[in-house]
């Protein structure tokens, strides 16, 4: 009976870091693909991977898209977009980029994906912030 115990606590055990790396690759795709269809100005694909909570601000997609443009333009329109560490917490994921803008500009960003009832993964918030610039 220990042994079967035992043996059940090493499967969970496993079985975690194999979810979190799942957990982490959608919520990647997500991002990715939000970054693809403001790239392509469609913002109704956009604002489909925001948050509920972000959407009740942003109550349509051409409000969403004027906000991006506006406070988010390195990720609106960048040279490079480059996922580096990430957390998972109680659900939540944490996924940094690092992202150079239209003008060369190094920025990191820090994104959270919360999951949804329906089970998908919705971008909750985006922190970005000028490489080398204070907090």
């Amino acid at each position: 009976m220990r042994s079967l115990l035992f043996l059940i606590a090493i499967v969970i055990g496993l079985a975690s870091p194999v979810r979190a790396a799942d957990d982490v690759a959608a919520a990647q795709k997500i991002i990715s693909s939000q970054a693809d269809a403001l790239a392509r100005d469609d913002a109704v694909t956009a604002y489909g991977f925001a948050a509920p909570g972000i959407q009740s601000i942003f109550t349509d997609p051409d409000s969403f898209m004027d906000m991006v443009r506006n406070a988010y333009a390195p990720i609106y329109r960048h040279r490079s977009f480059e996922f580096t560490e990430s957390n998972t917490s109680g659900g939540t994921i944490e996924q940094k980029v690092h992202i150079v803008d239209a003008d060369g500009v190094p920025w990191d960003a820090l994104y959270t994906l919360e999951p949804q009832p329906d089970g998908s993964l919705k971008i909750s918030g985006c922190m970005l912030l000028k490489v080398g610039q204070a907090v």
